[in-house]
């Protein structure tokens, strides 16, 4: 299979662009009447829906005892792993760990010139959950993706749910679980898990916010259980844009979007742009080529004739316009002094700048977090970070002079909007309230002011 060229100019183009812009929404009501089901089910049943569920779905038969991974079942995990597998997860732990430690928000307090202190409290999460997929494969980077930042933060329980294998313990899994310092660990996943978590059962008490992606039915029933908890972002399938030039190497990019097309939801993006046809050609070209030898040949193919494509554009100004009209996951920059060009970008995930930078090192251990906007969210969210982990409180200390200064204002303010008792509780602070109802223009502000001085 040749991947698909076009011309930006084209038809052709413009349809295959609505369609990835629309992949923002989906029709998903199918999907939420099976997962409130299962929402009400756990929080009737508790442990014994979890389990129910799990020998549904997963095919696996557990216990209230067997739903949690002890921990020396993780420490064993360890040092079952190979030495190598070992010191891989550790070294992306410690750049990880690096990384979101520079993300951390501080408190602070200050003194405004009318004499009140303001401030905000900046404090971690107490019990978070960590969502990790199951399914095919065994997902370590995203063990230590999602509780890294958290434990940066100083959560202090972080909860980790994954569903079990049919075919036995993920060893890498659980021995990543015991590297980020993972605290309590379920073998439970799906829309039960994001309900255990949220409501809790017999066995797993509730969280104050859940994070981590999953399939439809992990989504669904986040964004069912957001109000009870806190949840990350609605990740979706992975992404990946390409702006090259006419110095670029057709056969690294070609590689770049195989990577992200293989991860065979078959809903994955893989799009080059380009102002060179030549580029363009050659890349599906290798496209093309490497699929031949490709353990997982038939997902890519299937993900690229869906939302995959080499684009011919006029200039690269025009292709950062693209490129922030789709908000891409990850976009990569191989052109002349990628640096340069940074400014243009408006909506992306996560950028990587210049040939040596593939997105797979984003993906596992250059620092940066791996859980990223999708679906053209990067619009307005951001990668996950120690950020999300945290509370802010806001606070507030008034003075005599302050309460003279501003006191008359809040209490016109407060009459604009038709709150006398507001005006009232203030006006009493100034030494000024009589219990009378005043008007909100009756009495100017600044009148107020000296009066109350």
């Amino acid at each position: 299979m040749k991947p698909r060229v076009l011309k930006s100019e084209s038809p052709e183009f413009k349809k295959f662009l609505a369609a990835i812009v629309a992949r923002r929404g989906s029709d998903s009501a199918g999907i939420d009447s099976v997962v409130s089901k299962i929402i009400a089910d756990v929080r009737k049943r508790g442990d014994r829906a979890l389990i129910d569920l799990t020998a549904k779905f997963d095919h696996v038969k557990l216990t209230a005892k067997t739903l949690r991974v002890t921990p020396a079942e993780r420490q064993s995990a360890i040092n079952r792993i190979p030495p190598v597998d070992r010191r891989a997860l550790e070294l992306a732990a410690e750049r990880i760990a690096e990384f979101h430690r520079r993300t951390m928000e501080k408190s602070f307090i200050y003194r405004d010139k009318a004499g009140m202190r303001l401030g905000q409290m900046v404090q971690p999460m107490r019990r978070v959950g960590i969502y990790v997929p199951g399914g095919l494969g065994a997902y370590p980077s995203s063990v230590l993706m999602n509780a890294i930042p958290a434990k940066v933060a100083g959560v202090a329980e972080v909860v980790m749910v994954s569903p079990p294998s049919s075919e036995g313990e993920r060893l890498a899994v659980l021995a990543a679980a015991e590297i980020a310092g993972v605290d309590e660990f379920y073998r439970v996943g799906g829309a039960h898990a994001v309900a255990a978590l949220a409501y809790g059962t017999e066995t797993i008490k509730p969280v104050d916010k859940i994070v981590g992606p999953g399939n439809s039915f992990v989504q669904a029933a986040k964004r069912m259980v957001y109000g009870v908890t806190d949840i990350d972002k609605m990740a979706g399938p992975s992404e990946v844009l390409v702006i090259a030039d006419d110095r670029a190497n057709p056969q690294w990019i070609a590689a770049d979007l195989i990577a992200q097309a293989e991860h065979g939801s078959g809903d994955e993006a893989a799009v080059l742009l380009t102002p060179s046809e030549s580029i363009a050609n050659r890349v599906a070209e290798a496209v093309e080529t490497s699929l031949k030898t490709l353990p997982r040949a038939h997902q890519v193919e299937a993900a690229l004739a869906k939302r995959g494509a080499m684009v011919v554009v006029n200039d690269l100004n025009e292709a950062f316009d693209l490129a922030n009209q789709i908000g891409p996951e990850h976009l990569e920059l191989d052109v002349r002094n990628p640096s340069r060009w940074l400014p243009k970008v408006k909506a992306a995930g996560a950028v990587f700048l210049g040939p040596l930078t593939p997105a797979p090192l984003g993906d596992y251990l250059a620092g940066p977090n791996h859980v990223l906007p999708t679906g053209g969210a990067a619009r307005f969210a951001s990668a996950l970070g120690a950020y999300d982990f945290l509370k802010r409180t806001s606070i507030i200390e008034a003075s005599t002079g302050a309460i003279a200064e501003l006191g008359p204002t809040v209490a016109h303010l407060a009459r604009m909007e038709g709150f006398e008792g507001h005006a009232r509780a203030m006006e009493l602070r100034n030494g000024v309230g009589d219990g009378k109802p005043r008007r909100a223009g009756n009495r100017n502000a600044k009148t107020q002011g000296q009066r109350a001085k």
